[in-house]
């Protein structure tokens, strides 16, 4: 069970975290008594979530999940503000989709950085840290379901969050006897910007409705609906809690019941 404020005392660094899912976990993070750095590319939403969440938050602007420098600046800056991480929440990731025939290497090589590559950097970057702080400490890879099994025209979001999941489970591995636990969440179609756009698109690129655009994305979802960030948050909320000690190198989906895990 969940007390009141399970993270009092702990520093989370969310990758990500200025919109949609990302900005959803740092405010629970942060409701859970943790002290949250807020990384991402974009200083103005980092901004505008930090004077919502208080001095509770830590702005990381500029991090650049593909850009080693920028990663090592930034988690020099959080370390200044909170001290060291001992929560790590992945969540930075794109999503452009495309034809297989009509990716290119370069859409295919920016996917596969920012999504895969990204949370290898971010996350051995920040490893000291965990193995230091040693039991408690969480490794949380934002996945999705596309790790999970197969979607069309997004062969390079599908083979990165594939390659998530893969690292995952190899680092808990790794990790177990350290005390610290890595699991990934994977949410399927959920109610972000991304989603809106893509709506949005549908919309001018077909002529068919915004509700029809929704469809597509709502149909492979057994309960009928979109996921909402705030679903996912509370599922790296338990997973960054003390009760899920034992929880490790699991993929957890978040998805209505459209993916079953075995």
């Amino acid at each position: 069970m969940l007390t009141a404020s399970p993270l009092v005392g702990r520093h989370a660094l969310v990758t990500g975290a200025g919109s949609g899912i990302g900005a959803a976990i740092a405010r629970t993070l942060a409701s859970a008594g943790a002290r949250v750095t807020l990384a991402g590319r974009q200083r103005e939403p980092l901004d505008a979530l930090a004077e919502e969440i208080g001095q509770a938050s830590f702005v990381a602007d500029g991090f650049d999940v593909t850009d080693a420098a920028a990663i090592a600046r930034g988690l020099d800056a959080a370390r200044a503000a909170f001290g060291p991480v001992s929560i790590l929440v992945n969540n930075a990731g794109q999503a452009p989709s495309a034809p297989f025939e009509k990716t290119s290497a370069e859409m295919w090589n920016h996917v596969i950085g920012v999504d895969l590559t990204g949370v290898f950097q971010v996350t051995q970057a920040a490893l000291p840290a965990l193995k230091a702080h040693g039991e408690g400490a969480r490794i949380i890879n934002i996945a999705s379901t596309a790790g999970l099994t197969g979607y069309a025209y997004v062969s390079a979001y599908c083979a990165a969050k594939h390659g998530v999941i893969g690292l995952t489970r190899a680092l808990a591995l790794e990790l177990a006897k350290k005390g610290v636990t890595v699991n990934a969440v994977c949410p399927g179609f959920t109610d972000t910007p991304i989603i809106r756009r893509s709506i949005a698109t549908i919309v001018e690129k077909t002529g068919r409705s915004a509700e029809e655009a929704l469809a597509e994305f709502t149909r492979s979802n057994p309960q009928g609906r979109l996921v909402q960030p705030q679903e996912v948050a509370d599922t790296v909320l338990w997973l960054a809690s003390p009760g899920a000690g034992s929880v490790t190198g699991q993929a957890i989906a978040v998805a209505g019941g459209e993916i079953m895990a075995g």
